[in-house]
């Protein structure tokens, strides 16, 4: 009862929430997700149960993708639809002139945090020092937008995209700097994750599916393996001989050379993650239950 369980997060639901009710269906203290959702969005939250959470470093940083309304015509504070009302103007925006400004936000750039985020100043989160009213200096962030593309028209100034990104990229910043490029005030009405890394809407439960599961002793049924969550990465079938000095942190010389992370294996049994360069491999995160066996 351990691997990566993707949970499709309802919106006024933390993902602190998910985590709480994860520990509570697998009976495991060892929770945590791989990424953040604000509150008011939806969608895939990945979850790490048990000795996954071992991964969050290799399966955090993997492309994101989400359906985003963008709505013009107003700003809020927070960029979204939940927050307070800046600005308003009556300009009408047509779907040639959003599609024209897309192409701007392609590729590697930097993105302001925006203050309503739980980024952190000083130990203390950007929206509890926004709501005290303390002035901080902007955040900035490396971000990389893989794809953007307008998919319909949803209602008069209201638009449907899809956006393919780099972990850390704010949606609702995206929108609200989407508006500045059409000199026209926006928000974000509407966010919901379609993926994150490996993991999609398809194999995704509800925290009421998870609890139906469970009845039914099918709880596992709901996890990808901690294998199978590295398939990206390359394979790397280890010579029994050279096991033991893998086990105990040792380099291991290989027959051919393989470059970067690997999935790590000794005959057909998954040992974890090893890293490789000059013809050799080490394992540097062990996901054996028992590996007694092989000492």
């Amino acid at each position: 009862m351990e691997g990566i369980v993707a949970v499709l997060k309802p919106p006024a639901m933390s993902s602190n929430d998910v985590v709480v009710d994860i520990r509570k269906l697998f009976g495991i203290k060892r929770v945590g997700h791989l990424g953040t959702l604000d509150p008011e969005a939806a969608g895939v939250l990945p979850v790490c149960v048990g000795r996954a959470v071992r991964l969050f470093d290799y399966l955090v940083d993997k492309q994101k993708e989400y359906l985003a309304e963008i709505s013009f015509g107003i700003a809020t504070n927070t960029q979204d639809a939940q927050g307070t009302v800046t600005e308003r103007c009556d300009t009408i925006i047509r779907s040639e002139q959003l599609t024209a400004v897309l192409s701007q936000f392609l590729g590697s750039g930097e993105q302001i945090a925006p203050m309503y985020s739980a980024l952190k100043y000083n130990g203390k989160k950007l929206y509890d020092l926004a709501r005290s009213g303390t002035e901080i200096p902007e955040k900035r962030r490396e971000i990389v937008i893989d794809s953007i593309q307008l998919i319909a028209q949803t209602a008069p100034n209201r638009f449907l995209i899809r956006v393919k990104c780099s972990r850390g990229t704010y949606i609702r910043t995206l929108c609200a700097d989407i508006g500045s490029a059409l000199n026209v005030p926006s928000h974000m009405s509407f966010l919901l994750r379609t993926s994150s890394g490996p993991f999609d809407l398809n194999r995704s439960f509800t925290i009421p599916e998870l609890y139906r599961l469970k009845e039914a002793n099918r709880l596992s049924d709901s996890l990808t393996s901690c294998e199978d969550a590295l398939q990206f990465m390359p394979a790397c079938v280890l010579h029994p001989d050279r096991l033991r000095p893998s086990l105990n942190g040792l380099e291991t010389n290989l027959n051919r050379p393989v470059r970067g992370f690997v999935r790590l294996y000794a005959a057909d049994r998954f040992l974890g993650i090893g890293r490789s360069s000059e013809g050799s491999v080490k394992l540097i995160v062990n996901l054996l239950e028992n590996d007694s066996d092989f000492r």
